[in-house]
């Protein structure tokens, strides 16, 4: 179980692929949390106040026809990620561990122990880095409210909403390999206020 995120620790903020080919959604599909956006831009702004380190991942997609695909309009960040980040990562797979530069070593070398994540997709990209920041030994903490997904088929065909694999993410990664909570709870215990264990996910949070 992470130790309670602090402002002390100086945490760092990874924005996992907020890049504007997700906005094709006849390419992805139907996706959960309107309001994923404007929880990145809400801790985008409190980590530049406070001047704590920021990373960006962007992926670059080897497949010419992905909305991603390096080169192409898709592969450029949203508006919401402004400004230049403490370091870039560039990555072609699921982890923002397997990229260029190397993250982890650029975390050990800051001395930085925590981390937020927060971007896109919840169930792919940002779920598979905080996996591996947990195995890793990072305390890691998992913005919730700030990622969002898309609707994914079974192999047996059926539909699994995006709403759903959220839920099915933050159960997955609670307790064992990060601390999921939103974006408020977060802000709250970093400013120690001592909301954070009443505002941690629970199977109903919305």
């Amino acid at each position: 179980m992470s130790a309670p995120v602090t402002s002390s620790q100086r945490p760092a903020l990874i924005v996992i692929d907020v890049q504007r080919g997700f906005d094709d959604a006849q390419f992805w599909g139907p996706r959960d949390n309107p309001d994923c956006e404007r929880n990145i831009s809400t801790l985008l702004a409190h980590w530049r106040d406070r001047q704590w380190p920021v990373v960006f991942i962007q992926h670059d997609s080897e497949h010419p026809d992905s909305p991603l695909a390096a080169g192409s309009p898709g592969h450029e960040f949203k508006d919401v990620v402004s400004g230049s980040p403490d370091l870039l990562v560039h990555k072609s797979v699921n982890s923002s561990f397997y990229g260029t530069p190397d993250l982890d070593h650029w975390l050990r070398s800051e001395g930085i122990e925590q981390v937020v994540i927060c971007g896109i997709t919840t169930n792919h990209c940002c779920e598979t880095t905080a996996r591996m920041a947990g195995n890793l030994g990072y305390e890691t903490y998992f913005a919730i409210d700030a990622t969002h997904t898309f609707d994914r088929a079974t192999p047996e065909g059926e539909t699994v909403s995006a709403a759903m694999l959220a839920k099915i993410t933050a159960t997955n990664l609670n307790g064992e390999f990060a601390t999921v909570l939103r974006t408020s709870a977060l802000l709250d215990a970093l400013a120690g206020t001592g909301a954070q264990q009443s505002r941690v996910f629970s199977p109903n949070w919305k």
